[in-house]
C-alpha cells in the first residue's frame, strides 16, 4: 500500500509530506495506481520548482517507494496552491483505489 502523510500547520499550510510504499495493484511495470500517484507527486514538485521561487527540501529513493518534501517558505502562496492541487489529485486516486493508497494528515 502507498501511504501519504501530509503535515498541515494551524494556518492550513502544508509544511511537509511523505509518500512511502508500493500500491501492488498490478505486476511491476503495469501498476497504474503507483504510476498515477508517482506522476502526481513528481509533476507537482516539478511545477513548484519550475513555476515558483519555493525550493523545498526533497528526498527520494531512486528505486521508488519513498518521496519526502519539506516546504521551506510557508508563505509562498503559489507553491501552496500547487501542493494543495497535488493533494486533491491524490485524494481522487484514493477515492477510487483506497485499497492501494491511503492519505493521512497530521
Amino acid at each position: 500500500m502507498i501511504n501519504v502523510t501530509i503535515a498541515v500547520n494551524d494556518d492550513g499550510k502544508v509544511t511537509d509530506f511523505e509518500m512511502t510504499g508500493h500500491a501492488d495493484s498490478a505486476p511491476h511495470g503495469q501498476d497504474l495506481v503507483c504510476a498515477g500517484a508517482s506522476a502526481v507527486v513528481f509533476g507537482s514538485m516539478n511545477a513548484v520548482l519550475g513555476l515558483t521561487d519555493e525550493r523545498p527540501d526533497i528526498d527520494y529513493a531512486h528505486d521508488g517507494g519513498f518521496f519526502k518534501a519539506r516546504v521551506v517558505d510557508l508563505n509562498n502562496n503559489e507553491a501552496q496552491l500547487i501542493i494543495q492541487a497535488m493533494i486533491v489529485s491524490l485524494e481522487t486516486i484514493e477515492a477510487e483505489y483506497g485499497q492501494f493508497i491511503q492519505l493521512n494528515y497530521k
